[in-house]
């Protein structure tokens, strides 16, 4: 990898401190109404209109108001807005912002639609915000709050999609959710490569529009649950009076709640429970609670695996491929691939164990950081963005399925806390390679660091996974 300067100075470290077993529930609401609709032929429509909903909810928290920087950075950088020492703090203090946004997410006790509508509104106003000023200040204060709102906006996106495709019975819709990133990452990639010649402000505030636009059109369908739960009970007063009003949320608690009890720890292998046993969740194990411990700590390793590939992947292919078109794709090939894993995730039987599946992205991700390292030219640069792409969302999708089994539909707190440990991973990749860069004049001891932790996380998961069946 050819040399880089790389930023001396970044925040200071987080650290991560596990919650005591009674935390765990703290995010857990009963907040919507859990009705299924009442007709069976609405219910692939409602699938899809939730599933893609949550995608578009997360191109714009995450592909927009996260993920935009990196294919604008090296606009700011070039139009001497900022320089890399100064990139490199914005950088650092969104993943702060969404470290703090993640583990906040159990303190929050609004309903999960509202936090998302709001986290679409912030979005929307922060990116624009990026665009109306050149100050230094403003703009770290607003990357801070635009992590933390992207956090946020993902976990209780993840939760009110899941739990409503689980309601639906159409949990293979599941990966369309995560590849809300990699359209928003492409989208933004290919309209900077486009219409980069208008500046990075034009940049800012365009895509803040376009996150309104975002905003506007899925709005009402994080209300989709608690309307048909108010036209169910409706049609109940309407058809068979008071008695048949009086009986029908019990219904619809008993009827949302089969997909908990597939969720409940202990569901990989065992039976459904009846009604009768699931009106409050088990507290957890102590099994339970040591594998909740572990999915947060090993889901926090892919966050410094890929972060720095991720944060300067434009800046460096500039760098190694001066004067050619192909810097300006490998962002876009990276969301692409990210699509296609989200999707292919999906479709993957789900009793498989998420574990191994994690720990099999994460060994494709080390190969894709080595390619980029050994094969510092258009071919590697590119196959490296397709394989540190791939599983990026699937990632999260496996790890918020591991959360539902451990959690079930008190999963939100683990959600986040697992978020959180992924933030942490994103700061701590600027940290460590500072020094490393400083002392040896180049990305490839940090890129060669972070291959080998992704490598060791994927041995982690496997050993917990065997341990479990032991």
């Amino acid at each position: 990898m050819h040399a880089l300067p790389l930023i001396a100075h970044v925040v200071s470290p987080w650290f991560l401190i596990w919650p005591p077993p009674t935390m765990n529930d703290i995010a857990s609401r009963a907040d919507a109404p859990r009705a299924l609709p009442a007709h069976p032929g609405h219910l692939p429509h409602a699938a899809r209109r939730a599933a893609l909903a949550c995608m578009a909810a997360l191109a714009a928290a995450l592909g927009v108001g996260r993920f935009a920087f990196t294919p604008l950075l090296p606009l700011m950088l070039h139009g001497g807005a900022l320089d890399l020492r100064h990139g490199g703090w914005l950088a650092s203090l969104n993943y702060a912002g969404y470290f703090v946004g993640a583990v906040g997410c159990v303190a929050l006790r609004f309903a999960p639609a509202r936090i998302v509508r709001a986290g679409l509104a912030a979005t929307a106003l922060l990116t624009v915000a990026m665009g109306l000023t050149h100050a230094f200040w403003i703009w770290a204060v607003v990357r801070f709050v635009a992590g933390a709102v992207s956090a946020a906006t993902f976990v209780f996106a993840s939760q009110w999609g899941l739990r409503r495709l689980a309601q639906l019975g159409a949990n293979e819709w599941g990966g369309v959710i995560y590849t809300g990133p990699g359209v928003g990452i492409v989208a933004t990639g290919l309209l900077v490569s486009a219409a980069g010649g208008f500046g990075a402000q034009a940049g800012w505030i365009g895509f803040g529009l376009i996150c309104v636009l975002i905003a506007a059109l899925v709005w009402p369908v994080f209300g989709d649950d608690a309307r048909e739960a108010r036209e169910a009970v409706s049609r109940a007063e309407r058809g068979a009076g008071p008695a048949a009003a009086a009986a029908q949320p019990a219904a619809t608690t008993v009827a949302a709640s089969s997909a908990a009890v597939q969720a409940a720890p202990n569901a990989r292998n065992a039976p459904p429970a009846p009604p009768a046993q699931i009106s409050a969740p088990a507290s957890p194990s102590h099994g339970a609670r040591a594998d909740a411990f572990w999915l947060v700590l090993l889901y926090g390793v892919p966050g410094f695996g890929y972060i720095i590939t991720a944060t300067f992947l434009p800046v460096i292919a500039r760098h190694a491929l001066p004067g050619s078109v192909w810097p300006d794709l490998f962002w876009p090939m990276f969301g692409i691939a990210l699509i296609v894993g989200a999707l292919s995730a999906a479709r993957l039987p789900l009793h498989w164990d998420n574990r191994l599946m994690l720990a099999a992205c994460y060994v494709l991700q080390a190969l894709g950081i080595a390619l980029g390292i050994v094969w510092p030219n258009a071919a590697g640069f590119s196959l490296g963005s397709v394989l540190i792409g791939l599983p990026f969302t699937a990632i999260t999708l496996f790890a918020m399925r591991e959360a539902r089994l451990l959690r079930g539909e008190h999963a939100a707190a683990l959600m986040g806390y697992a978020t959180g440990a992924y933030g942490i991973g994103q700061i701590a990749g600027p940290l460590v390679a500072a020094p490393l860069a400083a002392s040896t004049g180049s990305f490839s001891p940090s890129l060669w660091l972070a291959a080998a932790a992704l490598l060791a996380g994927a041995a982690g998961l496997v050993w917990r996974a065997v341990r479990a069946r032991a």
